[in-house]
């Protein structure tokens, strides 16, 4: 290997050009500050916030997941609609954060799904901890979800199609557990291989959020 500088002129009087590897989905995904896979926060139960008491927490762990989606916007387009769990930026807390194809946030603290509809789909999901492939996962088309506000008070709300998968996929995180979990066979595909990119999950009929 040639030892010089980039831009430096060889004694033959040619140019030693530096070649520059595109950086990988999932380091683009570290570089923002996001846990990737391996880390043994992925597998641990997030700890609930204990409201009222804990609102201030639970608002700088908001502000944060906040923060990680602004971050995630510079580097990836995301079609479908995008989220993040606290414990994909290092905090064992339980909260996430949604934003749906419409632009929608959707906080969740303190979710849990108390019930699932018996009618499924399947569709390619990412994750943000190993963004470099995809896996095909069946899922519930309707949720419903029981979450907390800042100020303790207890809703439940029933989300549908994409969003619900959407939200069902960050509950999971907060419960220690990955899509790859709920693989309906085969295998993941790398990225260059999926066709989905850039387009939003396709439904039979327009759910309700």
């Amino acid at each position: 290997m040639l030892d010089a500088p980039f831009g430096a002129r060889l004694p033959s009087g040619r140019f030693l050009r530096a070649i520059v590897r595109e950086p990988k989905a999932s380091e683009k995904m570290a570089t923002i500050g996001i846990v990737q896979e391996g880390d043994p926060i992925l597998r641990e139960v997030a700890q609930p916030f204990d409201l009222p008491v804990e609102a201030e927490d639970a608002r700088r762990v908001v502000a944060e997941l906040h923060s990680a989606i602004k971050r995630a916007d510079t580097i990836h387009h995301f079609a479908k609609g995008m989220g993040v769990a606290a414990p994909q930026l290092g905090i064992r807390r339980a909260a996430a954060v949604v934003r749906t194809l419409d632009g929608e946030y959707i906080i969740l603290i303190n979710p849990q799904i108390i019930s699932e509809s018996a009618e499924t789909d399947e569709q390619y999901e990412g994750c943000w901890s190993f963004f470099d492939v995809r896996g095909k996962v069946p899922r519930a088309l309707s949720i419903e979800v029981e979450h907390q506000d800042i100020d303790g008070t207890r809703r439940i709300t029933v989300f549908d199609r994409a969003v619900a998968r959407l939200v069902a996929h960050e509950i999971d995180h907060l419960r220690g557990q990955l899509y790859v979990d709920r693989l309906s066979g085969g295998t993941l595909i790398p990225m260059s291989e999926y066709e989905g990119s850039g387009s939003a999950w396709n439904f039979l009929s327009q759910g309700r959020y």
